[in-house]
């Protein structure tokens, strides 16, 4: 089950790179895990931040790290503001990387990287400003569909 995948440890870790990620930026990460994606990876991604609500931030600037463990899948999907300027390419150079650990089983090892590469980005390009607030959950969501 989706909500078993990660033990205690494996979670905080995975909390503690999303905390330090948006300790510089406006932006919001978030990570969503189930068991299955019974669609294209990307068109399932877009449903679930659909859902999180992670299109009403306020710079358009989220980032979510989507993981289908049954399926062996997973996606990152930026919000417009941020694909604006990043482009394609830099979410594949995050994945590729990430794919490395999910290979090895370092699932926390692997996202807790991306988690904290896409910080610097959103650092770079959304940096925190004075008044900016938490408007995403950093828990990680689960359905075990």
């Amino acid at each position: 089950m989706a909500t078993h995948f990660f033990n205690r440890k494996e979670e905080e870790i995975i909390l503690k790179a999303i905390k330090e990620a948006e300790k510089n930026t406006s932006g919001e990460i978030q990570v969503h895990v189930e068991n299955r994606c019974k669609k294209e990876t990307m068109d399932r991604a877009a449903e679930v931040f659909a859902m999180l609500k992670m299109h009403k931030t306020k710079l358009r600037n989220g980032v979510l790290f989507y993981l289908a463990v049954e399926d062996k899948k997973f996606a990152i999907l930026g919000d417009s503001a941020i694909n604006a300027i990043v482009g394609t390419d830099f979410w594949v150079k995050i994945k590729n990387n990430m794919e490395h650990d999910f290979k090895d089983g370092n699932f926390a090892k692997g996202l807790s990287e991306g988690i904290l590469e896409a910080g610097k980005q959103l650092e770079k390009h959304f940096p925190f400003n004075k008044g900016d607030v938490n408007e995403l959950s950093d828990d990680i969501s689960f359905s075990n569909n």
